[in-house]
């Protein structure tokens, strides 16, 4: 990735690992635009609604989670999914998003957290794909601290917002969530803490500024 050029990173990441403020803070230190909630608002100016009702598809879990465990189930079940079933607009929105992240990455440099950045960006010639990633200990000890929830409860959230990732990626990209090919760099960050992380990515991109 050349820093002196128009650049994308993407930064896919498991619940509770601390990938999104991660992502805030590499975008800062880079002085580059984060895409995140900014993608919502556009989308909703695209789809002609309020700001709050587009983000509450995704806060409510209607159209996202709710549809994801179905097709796990479908799938455990021995059905093989082919998307037809799904509700359309689930899969309007995650093209729209798609289309005003391409739109924004060919304006300027940015920060991509989610939103099947590394597969969107998959042969774009300056884009580097981050993959944030921690043991179980370590991500219900730090849902545990950022919600004040017991360690059994943290790990159910894991357990749900993982799933929900891994199936959001399967069902509209057909690629695996956590497989390493997918990313540039896999980073464990169970012993860095977020500026730690930060710090490290930093030394990666530094011989090329």
């Amino acid at each position: 990735m050349n820093k002196e050029e128009k650049f994308v990173i993407t930064i896919s990441r498991q619940f509770g690992t601390g990938g999104h403020e991660i992502g805030a803070e590499l975008a800062r230190r880079l002085d580059v635009k984060l895409l995140d909630k900014q993608i919502l608002n556009e989308v909703a100016r695209r789809f002609c609604a309020v700001e709050n009702a587009v983000e509450n598809i995704e806060a409510r879990n209607p159209l996202w989670r709710d549809d994801f465990t179905q097709f796990y189930r479908s799938y455990m079940a021995g059905a093989e999914y082919n998307g037809q079933e799904h509700d359309q607009t689930s899969r309007q929105l995650f093209e729209a998003q798609a289309e005003v992240i391409r739109k924004i990455a060919a304006q300027e440099s940015c920060v991509i957290v989610g939103r099947c950045g590394f597969h969107i960006f998959r042969n774009h010639p300056n884009a580097l794909k981050i993959f944030i990633h921690a043991d179980d200990d370590c991500r219900k000890q730090r849902i545990g601290r950022k919600y004040d929830i017991s360690e059994s409860d943290a790990a159910a959230m894991i357990v749900d917002n993982d799933y929900s990732r891994e199936l959001y990626t399967k069902t509209y990209t057909g690629s695996d969530w956590q497989d390493a090919r997918n990313y540039d760099i896999a980073l464990n960050v169970r012993n860095f803490g977020v500026n730690g992380a930060v710090d490290f990515l930093m030394t990666c991109l530094s011989p090329l500024s």
